[in-house]
């Protein structure tokens, strides 16, 4: 049947693409009023570029095909982040901090989990150039504002930093291969796996690395981590980061969690994510990731987060149509004609019956224009 879709890919049907068109409006209107520009980076880029820098779990996600023109390798961007980190680095190149954002398709090769699709619409905003605890308050407070905007406020905040497992796998100095199979054990909580994968790595590495699944929750534990910990200069610096952003952000959900390690080889400083009630993985996700522009020229600190609009838009449904107003067709009936005008600039939605139009299957009408002592005027249609 030549008419279905691929797996995991899926038409937007008229609610849910007004929907998401709606909320598209609301957050980007957001980033504007908070500073943030918007950039709209091609859906195709030569492979290298696309990749510089990403990590290999990226270039698994990423499809791939040939130019006709050149014969190089093209790839369909997986993550508009690299993108966006580009224009900042090579194509506006200023010097005082930047602050961008963006909206678009992207396309991967398998799901990210069951229910995501392989095309999210990327929704983002990233800010460039600023190296302090500021850059990082700033973005995470516009992403709780945003998710509340859109009708998906978040529950949960989780907080992490990627400092302290890089300075463990550093001090012990795990080769490639086993720091490789510690972060897979990691994220998936394995502690059977993670004991038997420490088992040649000395102390106080080896209890350190095995204490790291159990270092998520409430403020207090950041007090556990400095005490069970080494004495790491770098865990220290990593720790207190998270203190300052807990006494900053008093208003938000946050927890923290120091084997949350998503993007590891991406970012390289505080990490976030963010979740709603009931919805099983994070419907948004940030952090720091200094120097990625250094491959494009100039090595910018930078931070900012991104999320799939599409699955922001089906967590924020509402079910009920927007009201329409019904009109017969005007025709040369100019007084018709000027008032069906005058309701859509005041954003209306106005829809004409066409002559002989008998079963009308258009947006949901709740009112109607009827003449009435020789005017047009709106009332109930049927008594809704």
């Amino acid at each position: 049947m030549n008419w279905l879709l691929p797996e995991y890919i899926a038409d937007a049907l008229p609610q849910e693409a007004s929907q998401i068109e709606r909320l598209r409006r609301v957050a980007l209107d957001l980033f504007r009023v908070h500073g943030f520009e918007l950039v709209m980076p091609p859906l195709l880029e030569y492979l290298d570029s696309l990749l510089t820098g990403s990590g290999s779990d990226l270039k698994l996600r990423t499809f791939k095909l040939v130019d006709q023109l050149s014969g190089r390798t093209l790839g369909v961007r997986a993550d508009m982040t690299p993108q966006v980190a580009r224009i900042d680095a090579h194509l506006l190149n200023r010097q005082g901090v930047t602050r961008l954002c963006y909206c678009g398709s992207v396309l991967h090769t398998l799901p990210a989990s069951q229910t995501a699709s392989r095309e999210p619409l990327q929704l983002g905003a990233e800010l460039y150039g600023f190296t302090g605890i500021e850059a990082d308050l700033e973005v995470i407070r516009l992403l709780a504002t945003v998710l509340h905007k859109t009708g998906t406020p978040a529950s949960r905040l989780d907080i992490g930093h990627v400092g302290v497992f890089r300075a463990l796998a550093n001090a012990a100095q795990l080769d490639p291969d086993t720091e490789a199979a510690m972060l897979n054990l990691l994220h998936a909580k394995d502690i059977p796996g993670l004991h038997d994968t420490c088992a040649h790595v000395s102390e106080p590495y080896r209890s350190a690395f095995m204490r790291l699944p159990q270092l998520y929750g409430g403020v207090e534990l950041l007090d556990v981590a400095r005490r069970e910990l080494p004495e790491l200069p770098e865990i220290v610096a990593a720790i207190e980061t998270l203190r300052q952003l807990h006494r900053a952000l008093p208003d938000l959900p946050l927890s923290f969690d120091l084997a949350d390690l998503r993007g590891y080889h991406y970012h390289n400083g505080v990490v976030f994510a963010a979740y709603y009630p009931g919805f099983p993985s994070a419907i948004a996700r940030g952090g720091r990731y200094d120097g990625v522009g250094k491959v494009f020229g100039r090595a910018r600190p930078a931070t900012g987060f991104s999320m799939d609009l599409r699955e922001v838009a089906r967590l924020a449904m509402d079910t009920r149509a927007e009201g329409a107003i019904l009109a017969p067709y005007a025709g040369d009936d100019t007084l018709l004609a000027a008032r069906i005008t005058e309701l859509r600039t005041q954003n209306e939605v106005v829809v004409e019956r066409l002559p002989g139009e008998q079963n009308f299957e258009g947006p949901q009408c709740d009112r109607e224009l009827v003449a009435r002592n020789g005017q047009w005027i709106i009332q109930r249609l049927n008594g809704i």
